[in-house]
């Protein structure tokens, strides 16, 4: 995603809203962004969408009519946005409302609506890469395994938040089994058995939990994650490891393996 030329005129936003993303109401948002967005630099209009995919559809049509794209939801809505604007010169915004919010996380974009409008005022841009699996696109994380079929369940899930996360995983775990691949990374295949691999570009899943650490989402390369299915009385290593903190235990590369690709 490239930037306009920058000149003296105003800068033309989108607002392209999710209004049931994470579960949280935007009634507000209107209201936030006309006393917070700086009236001197830039013009807007808010679109909201009304079925998922609504979001790439919007920002397909309207692309080429604005300087940047404001994408209003969560890592779902982003990547819907972001998709539409590969090799593009709009650029795109994230006001975050989503549930676990990874990728604004990760790029350290307020949560709170004020502050990510007001971030907006200082006109900081920096370049992200973008990847393919399967022919999906995506700019965060994407996998196989069980991550993504607790994705799955939880995009049909009636409630939102990190506790229906939690209980979907734990309905789901005692019966999901690990899972033989092949992998070919590098020029090299390896066998591998795992219970999910995941494929990140950002660092997190979102609520910080943080399975690549060290990923950089402007390097060219894509940390793949190979999560062996922990036992129950390595649960709580896991869970505490995927937290903020960079020093792993070494019992936690028992369970995890990354390997950079480019």
């Amino acid at each position: 995603m490239g930037l306009k030329t920058i000149n003296m005129q105003k800068k033309k936003l989108l607002f392209i809203v999710n209004p049931i993303s994470g579960g949280k109401q935007k009634k507000d948002l209107p209201s936030l962004i006309h006393q917070y967005l700086d009236a001197r630099l830039f013009q807007y209009e808010i679109l909201y969408t009304d079925y998922e995919g609504h979001g790439a559809g919007l920002a397909r049509k309207h692309k080429d009519e604005f300087d940047i794209l404001v994408a209003v939801g969560g890592d779902g809505t982003i990547n819907e946005i972001a998709k539409e604007l590969q090799a593009s010169s709009t650029a795109m915004a994230i006001i975050p409302f989503g549930s676990g919010n990874g990728l604004s996380r990760f790029l350290k974009i307020p949560l709170k609506a004020k502050e990510a409008i007001l971030a907006l005022n200082s006109g900081d841009y920096t370049k992200i890469d973008t990847a393919m699996l399967n022919q999906h696109f995506f700019v965060s994380i994407a996998g196989v395994g069980f991550d993504s079929l607790i994705a799955a369940e939880f995009a049909k899930a009636p409630t939102r938040g990190f506790e229906t996360y939690a209980k979907l995983s734990l309905q789901q775990y005692a019966s999901y089994k690990e899972q033989e691949y092949y992998i070919t990374i590098n020029e090299e295949t390896i066998k591998r058995k795992a219970v999910m691999i995941s494929f990140a570009n950002s660092d997190q899943f979102g609520y910080n939990t943080r399975i690549a650490p060290q990923a950089n989402i402007s390097d060219g390369l894509i940390e793949v994650c190979i999560l062996r299915k922990p036992k129950l009385y390595q649960i709580p290593i896991l869970m505490q490891q995927i937290g903020p903190q960079k020093r792993r235990n070494p019992s936690f590369w028992k369970l995890l393996e990354l390997i950079n690709c480019a």
